[in-house]
């Protein structure tokens, strides 16, 4: 394939060196070059491409994509002089495996918490209408019926162009992706076709990475801005920033809310472990959810569906059928009479929505048991504000390792306690063994109480000293079922 074929979308700065040659691929990892390769360096936050260009050339790469010109320029290589290299790669991209996203339906899915469900609803929703669809989301990626793991959120700008691609090839005419904010700030996305945008909510969250609050909005926010005109915007307006996605959109605006007059409004009728009653848009629906939040949800999903040409009724029809997400308020019922909920709640917002259905449910019927953790080398400013919401909603509290990756699990768990007071403390375990705790938790339950185990959801793994091994929360709760 000839470079200058790729180039069209690109603002390109000089061009040195050979003129249009034929490349066979893209990358950015110079490891992975091979004869005749693209090389693109980009600027990371733990490392830079452009310190890895002349490995790249090594390797066999025979253009270049770089911000910075190196001090020696090779006569048979081409070198793109662009402003960012990160960009230019999500173009190049899209380019190179033929405009994917402008060959099916794409809506993509952001905020802090709610995205992984109403995406994979959203996929679950439209295989019931009878449509070939894909999903990208943080649990697992699907090409219609084929399943892949999924290793971020959001691919990287190849995978996730690849993975496009595949699902134009099997005939799909939808797709539904999870857009996280280091994607849309390191800008995964770009060259990418949106048919619509959903807002699910905003609390802290990577922190770590985007410094401060505001940063986190605006990388959220840049999504809306760049939607189409053609495109829809959807956002729930129950969130504070729900408005600010949609004041420079040009997409077409649509709200969604349990609270607020809105384009797509529920109320909750009856809610239980076995799921609940909702009014949406006056029609009544049975859905096997539980919360608030899956209420918000489930609202999102109705709405984006019927935005997308859907009838109502036929929507409702499919609502009433669609199933949880792993690891999203998963339910489990001992045969000793207490429950087990395992939920992916990672964040203090979602921990306090989570404990805050699980008492109004229970009613003052049992004890809450709540088992959390934090991850390491991520935010660690909230790690005591999750200690804080687990011990306010809770009657007992195990504070555990989630996934420490290379911090010492102690130094964690000894952030989480240091906001709390001797009177919170007296609810508190500190076990760092996750089994252990699990166990523990499982031993101290009685009849009707609820065991929350949160943090990690539908994750089979747990990452200590960089080390990757099986963990699986759900299963190992029901190990300590009898």
């Amino acid at each position: 394939m000839k470079i200058d074929s790729l180039l069209k979308e690109i603002s390109i700065k000089q061009i040195e060196g050979k003129k249009n040659p034929d490349i066979n691929n893209i990358q950015f990892d110079s490891r992975k070059i091979t004869e005749n390769d693209l090389f693109v360096a980009i600027k990371g936050t733990q490392s830079d491409g452009h310190d890895y260009i002349e490995t790249a050339i090594e390797n066999g790469a025979r253009c270049i994509v770089c911000e910075t010109l190196p001090d020696k320029c090779h006569k048979d290589v081409t070198y793109i002089l662009v402003d960012n290299s990160s960009e230019a790669l999500g173009l190049l991209s899209s380019a190179f495996f033929g405009y994917p996203s402008s060959k099916m339906v794409l809506v993509g899915v952001t905020g802090t918490n709610g995205k992984t469900t109403i995406a994979t609803l959203l996929y679950q929703m439209f295989r019931k209408f009878g449509h070939k669809s894909g999903l990208l989301s943080t649990v697992c990626n699907y090409v219609n019926d084929r399943k892949s793991e999924a290793t971020h959120t959001t691919p990287d700008p190849i995978e996730l162009n690849r993975l496009l691609k595949e699902m134009v090839d099997e005939g799909c005419e939808y797709a539904f992706m999870e857009v996280s904010s280091h994607a849309i700030e390191q800008r995964r996305i770009a060259g990418l076709q949106f048919d619509g945008g959903i807002f699910t909510n905003l609390t802290r969250d990577h922190i770590d990475y985007h410094k401060t609050f505001e940063n986190y909005l605006n990388a959220k926010k840049k999504f809306f801005d760049n939607l189409p005109a053609e495109a829809f915007a959807l956002t729930n307006i129950d969130d504070k920033n729900g408005s600010v996605m949609l004041q420079n959109t040009k997409a077409r605006k649509h709200t969604y809310s349990i609270r607020e007059m809105a384009d797509f409004k529920t109320k909750i009728m009856e809610n239980s472990f076995e799921g609940m009653s909702l009014d949406i848009n006056g029609i009544e629906v049975q859905v096997p959810f539980i919360g608030k939040f899956n209420a918000q949800n489930l609202t999102a999903v109705y709405g984006a569906t019927v935005l997308l040409g859907k009838s109502k009724m036929e929507t409702i029809i499919n609502l009433s059928a669609l199933t949880p997400v792993s690891g999203r308020f998963e339910y489990l019922r001992s045969p000793k009479g207490w429950t087990a909920i395992v939920d992916y709640a990672h964040t203090p917002d979602a921990l306090n929505n989570v404990i805050g259905t699980i008492n109004q449910i229970q009613n003052g019927k049992g004890e809450l048991i709540t088992v959390v953790g934090c991850g390491g080398n991520r935010d660690k400013g909230k790690r005591p504000m999750m200690a804080k919401e687990a011990v306010n909603g809770s009657e007992k509290c195990i504070f555990t390792s989630d996934n420490p990756r290379d911090e010492n699990p102690e130094d964690i768990l000894k952030d989480m306690t240091a906001g709390l007071d001797n009177e919170d403390m007296g609810k508190v375990l500190v076990i760092s063994d996750r089994k252990e705790a699990i166990k523990t938790a499982c031993m101290l339950a009685h009849k009707n109480d609820v065991i929350l185990v949160a943090g990690k959801g539908h994750e089979d793994y747990q990452i200590i000293k960089g080390e990757k091994t099986h963990f699986d929360d759900k299963e190992t709760i029901l190990r300590f079922f009898y």
